[in-house]
């Protein structure tokens, strides 16, 4: 009996127990589906996942389909085809991945068919660390705890790129990814491009992971430095598996390794709250401000714009932003910075800044970007406390000491044309913290 892979958030050969069962018992289909949701992501992220479904297509020969359609009419139209009763996919555990799998498994099961869903995105999946009385955690650092205690498998095996048996059909539109790729590039350019060929993530992986990781706990909060690991957009889409991560750092003993370790539980402790909240993708989970205390009406947007081209006045905060616009892609710390800038300095709602970097993140993901926002807001599960306000000069002079990187982002900036600060920090501050107690006070 023929299987077939529905290709999602897995878009790799190495490390991916769904594919392997579908493999299991012989040749297999494998088809991915290029849905109308697809068309609301920016121009940056389409190109990536065209390019990215490209290489995969070519690591198997030219055997994937890529086709054009709801998800439940692509798999049950492949899967008629291939004439597989059973059709092996990744669970998802985000709001609108569940939606989208119980779709496609109904309409299966009106066809006659079945699907069934191994594996998920994460070392352990959303809901399996708990507290003794079964309920979820809500505190980080317990949650890190468990997690660790919990464990994980060790990565799966590789797939046989040969064992993919191809389908012949004239709804396969892989034949456009290249030209979805170009117009996606056309409509939102960046520089340089993510990379998205499966071979070459690895090995950056590996050298990290040989390398950098080593000093990682001392210099991972520097934008100047290039000591992360740029892997966010690779886990995001699913070229690499966090347990294959988290394999490579086993062996190793340093503070490097236990840091990074950790982030990778933060990612997963996101996607565990988002499971076990979901209203938390648009709702404050505690809320910080009364609603007629968030900046509203032109000045609000004015300072919007000011804030998303990079005209603040803070240099750290501006860097941040056009990296952002230029690369798809901005430090971690800077992520911080500017999140608080938005929030507790300009008193924007935090939905804005979110809805900003879905716009223009490659490594969107969006449990890690909700909830990092909430978290930066006050407002989510072990959040950073409201009264918690990034300094940015403070932060400018600890983390990029030598303004190397806001020089390099900021080519005008001991020059007339750059503009002097928007605001007055301190007194923003104190007017924000003074809000809050209001508003706490009241509750």
């Amino acid at each position: 009996m023929t299987h077939l892979w529905w290709a999602r958030r897995d878009l790799r050969l190495h490390d991916n127990p769904a594919l392997l069962e579908a493999q299991a018992d012989g040749p297999f289909a494998a088809v991915a589906a290029w849905t109308p949701p697809l068309h609301f992501w920016s121009g940056r992220r389409r190109a990536h996942l065209a390019r990215s479904l490209w290489s995969l297509r070519e690591d198997t020969g030219g055997a994937l389909a890529v086709r054009r359609g709801d998800a439940a009419d692509v798999v049950v139209g492949a899967a008629r085809e291939a004439d597989a009763r059973v059709v092996w996919a990744t669970r998802e555990f985000s709001p609108s991945g569940v939606a989208e799998q119980d779709a496609v498994a109904a309409a299966l099961e009106d066809d006659g068919r079945e699907l069934r869903l191994h594996g998920s995105p994460y070392a352990v999946a959303p809901g399996r660390v708990v507290k003794g009385d079964g309920t979820p955690y809500k505190v980080y650092t317990p949650f890190l705890d468990a997690w660790r205690q919990h464990g994980w498998r060790r990565p799966a095996d590789p797939a046989d790129p040969a064992g993919f048996t191809a389908l012949d059909s004239k709804d396969d539109v892989a034949v456009d990814l290249d030209q979805i790729a170009a117009h996606g590039d056309a409509e939102d350019a960046i520089e340089p491009r993510h990379e998205f060929r499966e071979e070459r993530l690895i090995a950056a992986l590996e050298d990290f992971i040989d390398g950098d990781v080593g000093s990682y706990a001392e210099d991972r909060d520097r934008p100047d430095l290039d000591a992360t690991s740029h892997l966010s957009t690779a886990l995001a889409f699913g070229q690499i598996h966090a347990r294959t991560v988290l394999a490579l750092l086993a062996p190793l003993r340093s503070d490097g390794s236990r840091v990074f370790q950790a982030e990778l539980a933060w990612r997963e402790f996101h996607a565990d709250t988002l499971w076990n909240a979901p209203q938390a993708r648009r709702e404050s989970l505690t809320p910080v401000l009364d609603e007629k205390d968030w900046e509203t009406g032109r000045d609000a947007d004015d300072a919007f714009k000011a804030w998303r081209d990079g005209r603040t006045g803070f240099p750290l905060v501006d860097a941040g932003m056009r990296q952002l616009a230029q690369t798809g892609w901005m430090h971690n710390r800077v992520r911080m910075v500017v999140a608080s800038f938005l929030v507790k300095d300009l008193r924007l709602p935090w939905q804005r800044g979110a809805d900003h970097f879905r716009r223009t993140l490659v490594d969107y993901d969006h449990a890690q970007n909700q909830l990092n926002w909430q978290w930066v807001a006050g407002t989510g599960r072990d959040a950073s406390p409201f009264f918690r306000i990034f300094n940015p000069h403070a932060q400018l002079e600890r983390f990029d000491p030598h303004q190397r990187y806001v020089q390099r982002w900021i080519p005008e900036l001991d020059t007339p044309e750059y503009p002097e600060p928007m605001l007055d920090h301190k007194a923003e501050r104190e007017t924000t913290l003074r809000l809050h107690k209001q508003a706490k006070a009241r509750r």
